[in-house]
Order: structure tokens, then sequence, then C-alpha cells
């Protein structure tokens, strides 16, 4: 397990993949985790309604979350191609979150982006918005556990 604030193994790569870059690296690796995201399957397609909006973020995201009964959680993304910045957020925290447990998933530090090293690159209101991201999925862990 995972202790509060530090990050899982799959989070920890992915840090350190982006410190390791200088900042034109560092958003061209951005831009490949946002092709990276996978697309919604039709269950979600065929009925946004079921997703959840993130308003803080400056482009269109919506998400969902699914808990199996072995405690494994998936996310679901969607947001646009023309938002690349957000797409990529979306890839960063479907790549290293998705499969997880919820305990692993609720370890995770709110502010963890501040350790990819993309502050001088992309604007404080987009870092807000991917934060918002992880703080719907950990409240839908949460409530996907409740009896």
């Amino acid at each position: 397990m995972t202790p509060a604030g530090t990050l899982n193994p799959r989070l920890q790569e992915i840090a350190e993949d982006f410190t390791a870059l200088t900042g034109p690296e560092r958003l061209q690796l951005l831009l490949e985790f946002a092709g990276d995201l996978p697309p919604l399957p039709a269950r979600y397609a065929d009925h946004p309604d079921l997703l959840e909006a993130v308003p803080e973020c400056q482009s269109p995201l919506f998400l969902a979350v699914e808990t199996d009964d072995d405690g494994t959680v998936h996310l679901f993304f969607d947001a646009p191609p023309e938002a690349p910045t957000t797409r990529g957020f979306a890839g960063i925290l479907h790549a290293g979150l998705d499969g997880l447990d919820a305990e692993q998933i609720l370890q995770t530090p709110g502010e963890f982006s501040a350790q990819l090293g993309l502050q001088d690159l992309v604007s404080p209101l987009r870092l807000r918005g991917m934060a918002a991201m992880l703080a719907r999925i950990k409240r839908q862990v949460r409530d996907q556990r409740r009896p």
C-alpha cells in the first residue's frame, strides 16, 4: 500500500518522465498523453448524461468512474480533440490511476500535478482543472464505496 501523500509507482514514473525533460519536451509529452486517451466505451458515448462535468477545466471535460466488485477502479474521460492540454491531463490520470484499487486512488495527493514541472508551461487555471478532475475521481470512488 502506498502511504498517504505519496504517488503510486505509475504516477511516480510519469512525474519522473516529465521532470527529466526540458520545457518544450514536457509539452510534447503532455500531447502524447492527450493522444493516448482511450475513447469512451459505447455505454458512455451513447449516454453522455452518465458522465460528470468538470467545469473547473478551461475546456469541456467529462468523466465517469466505475469500481468493480473486487475494488478495481476504471476511469473514463471525454474531452474534445481541440483541447490537447485538458486531454493530456486526463490521459495522465488515466495512465496513472486506471486499474488501481480504491485506496491507491484515494491516497493520491491532490496537488500531485505540481510534480510534473508544468507550472511555467501551462496556466494555473489549467493546473486547477487537473486537480478538479482528481478531486471528482476521488469523490466518485468514495461514493461508490459507501454501503
